[in-house]
């Protein structure tokens, strides 16, 4: 465990330094309102920031954005603004990045219970924060990938069972259950999103692997969570549109996993484009401005249009 956790601090650290396209300047936390506890308790995991931009409007669409860690960290709202926020903001969205609790804090569903309570915050105090929520975007990178495509896909859904097993997916963290925890749209960067073919494309991985730690035991010999923290177990036609991205150079979330979630999520009518990136790997080369505007233009697209 000691290993999987200095490999995905590592990793993290990578995704900061080097996956921002060349001239991309890496900008300071200057979170508008900082380290808000969106449960009402004193968890570092339950802390988000809210970026606005500065524009001087009475209130803004939003993207909430969750960062990668392999599940593994409970604080890195920082690094996923530093890693994919700037654009967002300057498109004219206010972002919020959001904490949640790590595999090692809790088991799932504690981490989509977190982005549910989370946004049902949003909405309880998006007149205070100079929100607008009548357009609730969410986007994160690995891990986070996963979580903002689960948060999409459970829209509506507040418990799910696959054979014997029952998961709690709404939860009540922070309370606020009068609001809802909907999302209009996604963009899911490389998220690991069919746990049952990570290994090879084919198959679970093993008892040392992060959905091992997720989940709290071997994949293998737990297919019904397996299922029920796979994304692509959720689709239908009720979900909302989703952007994928994914680079063909990818070592740690294969490549093949886009893959398969586009084509669920084409068959479901649901999917707006899966952009597969040339030579992209987990982070550099995938993250670029052109990518970037891709994003943006989407959100801007689903918020209506009329954002800035």
């Amino acid at each position: 465990m000691k290993n999987l956790i200095i490999m995905a601090a590592m990793l993290c650290l990578t995704l900061t330094v080097t996956a921002q396209p060349q001239g991309f300047k890496m900008p300071e936390n200057n979170a508008t309102f900082k380290d808000i506890n969106y449960a009402g308790d004193d968890m570092e995991a339950h802390r988000l920031d809210i970026y606005l931009p500065e524009t001087g409007k009475a209130s803004y669409k939003v993207v909430v954005i969750i960062y990668g860690s392999a599940w593994f960290s409970n604080n890195m709202k920082q690094m996923a603004y530093m890693s994919i926020g700037k654009p967002l903001t300057d498109a004219g969205f206010a972002v919020v990045s959001i904490n949640h609790r790590s595999s090692g804090d809790a088991k799932f569903p504690a981490q989509i219970q977190d982005v549910k309570g989370a946004i049902r915050f949003i909405r309880a105090n998006a007149e205070k924060y100079h929100l607008d929520t009548s357009f609730i975007g969410i986007t994160g990178f690995s891990s986070g990938g996963h979580l903002s495509s689960l948060a999409g896909v459970t829209n509506g859904i507040k418990k799910r069972t696959v054979g014997n097993t029952t998961v709690d997916i709404e939860g009540c963290v922070g309370g606020n259950r009068q609001y809802s925890s909907l999302v209009d749209a996604v963009v899911d960067w490389f998220g690991p999103v069919d746990m049952a073919r990570m290994e090879n494309c084919e198959t679970v991985k093993d008892e040392k692997s992060p959905e091992a730690a997720l989940i709290g035991g071997a994949p293998a010999q737990n297919p019904d969570l397996v299922a029920l923290i796979s994304p692509i177990t959720y689709v239908d036609r009720h979900v909302p549109r989703f952007l994928v991205f994914h680079g063909d150079a990818d070592t740690v979330v294969p490549h093949c996993q886009g893959v398969y979630f586009s084509e669920a999520l084409k068959g479901a009518g649901c999917l707006e484009s899966f952009v597969t990136v040339p030579n992209g790997q987990h982070g550099p080369v995938t993250f670029n401005e052109q990518t970037f505007k891709q994003m943006t233009d989407f959100f801007l697209k689903e918020a209506g249009d009329n954002n800035k």
